[in-house]
């Protein structure tokens, strides 16, 4: 018995078939999402770039980080996106009395009518398709460590026994700035856990005034369902079906490679970082500009969505060195130049 060898023809075609069939369910997929950008829109005012950059985390399968001080509406970002991406939602507001099985669950030991006794596990917040773990980092060190197993392999244990989390699975995590009292910083494996780190900036003076306006009269705007989990997790299936050209992973590539003292071309990152991005981060950048391109409408990504995702993609997998911070560098001193390598 022979093997038959699919012609090329058969084989082009199949190529054609499969294209076709993206093209298609990327369509439905935009449209979706424009809707739910108009849902969560007519809530948050004036944070579009924020809007589209936790989509874009969602939409790649990872958590983000929202920095910023009290009072930019992060909490209601997340409640709002919940909403409308049809997500069970839970909030833990993280203080430095927070323990990690209030997380997590734990188990209580109950006796049964008949007086045997048995340990049954009770499921903590963690146990649902969105967390928002509020002011992350004014919980210790501890309690911030019980979400690295489920941000990273989607399950937990407790007791010896693995318990799965629900899917898809997010962590929408808010940070005070670590100047205010009370903090304590993310460690770098925590940190490295979060797709983007998200900075919220104060408003603007327009769109300040048009908050005033619409949040302080005798109704407010509410926002509505856009699609199911089942339909975001397809989603999430399609944005790693999307094709990226080789350009776009050789800039990937050489935009994190540069970014670690030990690899990098650049003499400013070998004098003033002390430790730069892993892997992670390159994989963090394919998947987020995939995201970032059915977002806005295209079927693949461009160099531009790779300068554009640099920042967040970068920013919290970076440290200064200490002759760096004593010379008032920042981060973004040291993202720029390696952005300007890939253009």
């Amino acid at each position: 018995m022979s093997i038959r060898t699919p012609s090329i023809s058969s084989s082009v075609n199949q190529d054609v078939n499969v294209s076709k069939k993206i093209e298609a369910e990327a369509e439905k997929a935009m449209t979706r999402l424009n809707t739910a950008q108009t849902e969560i829109g007519g809530v948050i005012i004036g944070q579009r770039q924020v809007v589209d950059l936790t989509l874009i985390s969602i939409l790649s399968g990872g958590h983000a980080l929202l920095v910023g001080v009290p009072g930019l509406a992060k909490s209601l970002l997340v409640e709002t996106i919940g909403t409308v991406l049809g997500l069970s939602e839970k909030r833990v507001q993280f203080t430095p009395d927070l323990m990690p099985a209030d997380i997590l669950g734990t188990e209580v030991l109950e006796e049964s009518e008949t007086g045997k006794r048995a340990f049954r596990f009770i499921k903590g917040p963690v146990f649902s398709q969105l967390l928002m773990a509020d002011e992350i980092n004014r919980a210790s060190p501890r309690t911030q460590s019980a979400l690295l197993q489920a941000m990273q392999e989607k399950i937990v244990t407790i007791a010896g026994k693995t318990h799965a989390l629900p899917k898809p699975f997010h962590v929408l995590a808010t940070q005070n700035p670590i100047e205010q009292e009370g903090t304590y910083p993310l460690p770098e494996a925590q940190l490295d856990r979060f797709l983007l780190q998200i900075n919220v900036d104060f408003p603007t003076l327009d769109t300040e005034r048009t908050i005033l306006l619409a949040t302080t009269g005798a109704s407010e705007a509410t926002a509505k369902k856009a699609m199911t989990a089942k339909q975001l997790a397809d989603m999430q299936t399609l944005v790693r079906q999307l094709p990226v050209s080789e350009k776009v992973v050789e800039a990937i590539l050489t935009l994190t490679r540069n970014a670690r003292p030990a690899q990098t071309e650049l003499e400013l990152v070998k004098s003033s970082v002390s430790w730069g991005p892993g892997p992670r981060a390159g994989q963090a950048l394919m998947l987020a500009t995939r995201a970032k391109a059915l977002l806005e409408g295209r079927l693949s990504p461009s160099i531009d969505d790779v300068l554009e995702l640099a920042g967040p993609v970068l920013q919290h997998r970076m440290a200064l060195s200490f002759a760096a911070r004593a010379n008032g560098l920042q981060l973004s001193d040291i993202i720029e130049p390696l952005k300007a390598s890939i253009r």
